[in-house]
């Protein structure tokens, strides 16, 4: 569960790391994606533990809050089972075919370059 925890965080923060403070993108970087501890955080930037883990912890409810309002990170997981559905279909049934294979590609392109 831990592991799903720090995708869906990580992912969150992907999305919405705009919106957050310095210090907000700063403890949320250490901690989910570097692995930082907690008293590594609290050392680097001299306050105490709790206060990281208030700060953590605040952070998460404001991602999950701007997700439950504007589902950036759910509309894009249906968009990319959306896809794979749909190029796992070409494969099977139309595999031979260049410029439908290529259209897809070009979408797949395009969601990328919008993360």
């Amino acid at each position: 569960m831990e592991i799903a925890k720090n995708y869906r965080i990580n992912s969150l923060f992907e999305f919405y790391e705009p919106l957050l403070t310095n210090k907000q993108k700063a403890y949320i970087q250490l901690y989910y994606g570097d692995d930082y501890s907690l008293g590594e955080i609290a050392e680097e930037f001299s306050v105490s533990r709790q206060a990281v883990y208030d700060n953590i912890k605040r952070t998460e409810k404001i991602l999950e809050g701007y997700e439950a309002k504007l589902h950036l990170y759910q509309a894009f997981v249906e968009r990319n089972h959306e896809v794979d559905a749909i190029s796992a279909y070409i494969k099977e049934h139309y595999h031979g075919d260049a410029t439908l294979i290529k259209m897809i590609q070009q979408l797949v392109n395009l969601e990328a370059d919008s993360e």
